[in-house]
């Protein structure tokens, strides 16, 4: 079992109730790790996924984002404001948010991007930068929306904090408290390393993933290809099922380091192209034996790091 850390909240207030809002509102509702009244208070575009949040017992409230007294009178005495709505909503949703902040309220994000998220801040927020600190839990799935919503959805994950110069250590260690009582693992590092990393260990395969489809799709035998696609390819595009809208935004977000990696993606192509081309397969082979070793390495470690036996030190 994760260890988790003594948590306590009076009022939490998510942007977007959707799966990852939604799960972290169930987590710190039904995992009894988190102590207080712990009212938990749904912002979102429609009221139709507020009403099934609502239904599904997700959260005790809602508020509609362009009702100043409703937003007023949910963020009033706020521990916490999530916000898990698209990367490019990080913006207008602090703008308008901003009039109505206590100054004691933590604010914080579930984004893929972080180095856009700050700028937001600092824009929006001004002065009161500090109430914001960054971060992005690693965990998701194919299917979206509160319907989607686990309890355990991030035991075992990792969450990234990417602290701010103007954070204090109280409201850092208050976000991870937060996401502790979840039962995930919270690391720490900067928005630009942050964003670094996730160009190369997740935003270019769900680039990649949905590449494939869309070659495929402009193919004149899609329909032929579709019909023999097996295991290979239902797991190289697993991704591919994910939200158009979110990847949209983490795409144009992030294009710095996208870009980056896709060029050097394109660099290795050209080399399994030339070698393929030249029926070199030795070279293929010891691309292929390389990959292969790091592959089964890397998930060697993973699965030891969520092991039972590891997981109460």
């Amino acid at each position: 079992m994760i260890d988790v850390a003594a948590f306590s909240f009076f009022k939490l207030v998510i942007f977007g109730v959707g799966l990852i809002g939604g799960s972290l509102a169930r987590a710190l509702r039904e995992r009894d790790e988190a102590d207080g009244k712990r009212t938990v208070i749904g912002v979102g575009r429609s009221s139709a996924s507020s009403e099934r949040a609502l239904e599904l017992g997700v959260i005790d409230a809602a508020a509609a984002l362009n009702d100043d007294a409703a937003l007023r009178d949910a963020l009033s005495g706020a521990d916490f404001v999530l916000l898990a709505a698209p990367v490019a909503q990080t913006l207008p949703l602090l703008e308008r948010i901003a009039p109505f902040l206590d100054a004691s309220t933590i604010v914080t994000d579930a984004g893929s991007t972080k180095s856009d998220a700050v700028a937001a801040a600092r824009t929006a927020l001004g002065t009161r930068i500090g109430q914001f600190v960054p971060g992005h839990p690693i965990a998701g799935r194919e299917s979206s929306g509160v319907n989607a919503a686990l309890p355990d959805l991030y035991v075992g994950r990792n969450v990234v904090l990417c602290p701010l110069p103007e954070n204090t250590p109280q409201a850092v260690e208050r976000v991870a408290s937060m996401w502790r009582a979840t039962g995930a693992l919270v690391r720490e590092m900067t928005a630009e390393q942050h964003d670094r990393v996730f160009a190369s260990v997740s935003h270019l395969p769900h680039v990649l993933s949905f590449a494939l489809v869309e070659q495929i799709l402009n193919s004149p035998d899609a329909a032929l290809k579709f019909s023999f696609a097996a295991g290979g390819f239902r797991d190289f595009t697993r991704i591919a099922a994910s939200s158009p809208e979110m990847w949209r935004d983490v795409c144009v977000a992030n294009r710095a380091a996208l870009l980056d990696e896709l060029d050097a993606y394109t660099a290795v192509l050209a080399r399994l192209r030339t070698a393929i081309e030249a029926a070199d397969g030795a070279a293929l082979e010891a691309v292929f034996a390389r990959s292969r070793v790091a592959r089964t390495e890397w998930q060697e470690q993973r699965a030891a790091s969520v092991a039972p036996s590891d997981a109460s030190k």
